[in-house]
């Protein structure tokens, strides 16, 4: 075609309001991770794109948007990256760099990540999967990246257990058994709490890269409630699952506040400005609704509650 087609896009809209996000969701690519002698970890990831669009512009440049993240997409298949949250960085990098217009870039990234790992009594080589979650915001000031994951676990509520050992207590001073040996069976043996299927988030967010290990941030969300579940459990791994359970019952709350107290544990270095989110919810097994707890909150400040400063 000889003949220039128009600029729709370019064109002056009929209502003049600006637009925070405007861009092209469910774009799926391959990612291959690099690991240290090792085959690279190979992701089906989807990606979310977006633009900021002012108000004198008609519609952004989806092809060229589109255009960006393969070119982008497809170098980070053919060459292994160390992090996914860079991919999402260098896209969103390349989108402020091809707009004229464009104050602001997004890009997020999900995907399955398969890990092995050991069950809990048996020892047998298993698979978890988690969700890993990476984004990336670049403005004139800078690109802050975003790595974190969504896991699965098993939490006890405390207050139905509390319930439970006290009417064992009382069945137990009616058989006239001792007040020590009362004591000392609670302590051993810990009462039946009614359990919830547990969700756990925990996302770090900085200027450049978080100084993170994806793997680590993975193992702070899913110690942070009652106990670890597996694909795979032979009977004794299912005791195993339901005594740790039972011996750390956990409100919603509590599994935030241990996410809290693993990530000043574990990223200590990080900076203050660093962004952490931390969320918990329980599908909550006696109730019809579920419940849910979260902290949003920059470094500094979570270091020095967890401090008690």
């Amino acid at each position: 075609m000889s003949q220039q087609l128009p600029d729709v896009q370019a064109t002056a809209p009929d209502v003049t309001v600006g637009l925070s996000r405007v861009g092209v969701t469910g774009v799926e690519k391959l990612v291959k991770i690099s690991r240290n002698g090792s085959r690279p970890i190979v992701l089906t990831a989807e990606f979310e794109v977006f633009v900021d669009l002012p108000s004198w512009r008609k519609g952004a440049d989806m092809s060229r948007n589109m255009e960006v993240v393969d070119e982008t997409l497809e170098a980070a298949t053919r060459e292994e990256v160390d992090r996914v949250e860079d991919v999402c960085g260098e896209v969103a990098e390349r989108l402020l760099q091809k707009h004229d217009y464009t104050t602001r870039a997004e890009v997020s990234m999900e995907a399955e990540y398969m890990r092995r790992e050991r069950t809990p009594a048996t020892d047998r080589e298993t698979q978890h999967t988690v969700d890993i979650v990476a984004s990336a915001t670049a403005t004139a000031e800078g690109t802050r990246e975003e790595i974190g994951a969504h896991v699965v676990g098993m939490t006890v509520c405390p207050c139905s257990q509390g319930m439970s050992e006290s009417r064992a207590r009382e069945k137990l001073e009616r058989l006239e058994v001792e007040g020590e040996k009362i004591e000392e069976f609670l302590a051993e043996i810990p009462q039946p709490g009614h359990s919830q299927r547990g969700h756990a988030t925990l996302t770090i967010e900085s200027d450049g890269h978080p100084e993170v290990d994806l793997n680590d941030v993975i193992d702070i969300a899913r110690d942070a409630m009652s106990a670890r579940t597996y694909n795979l459990a032979k009977r004794p791994d299912e005791d195993h699952m339901t005594f740790a359970a039972h011996s750390d019952a956990k409100f919603v709350e509590d599994c935030v506040r241990a996410i809290a107290d693993g990530v000043v544990s574990e990223f200590d270095g990080l900076p203050d400005d660093a962004v952490i989110t931390m969320s918990q919810s329980n599908d909550e097994s006696i109730h019809q609704h579920n419940a849910h707890a979260e902290r949003v909150v920059d470094m500094g400040t979570l270091r020095s509650e967890v401090d008690g400063s």
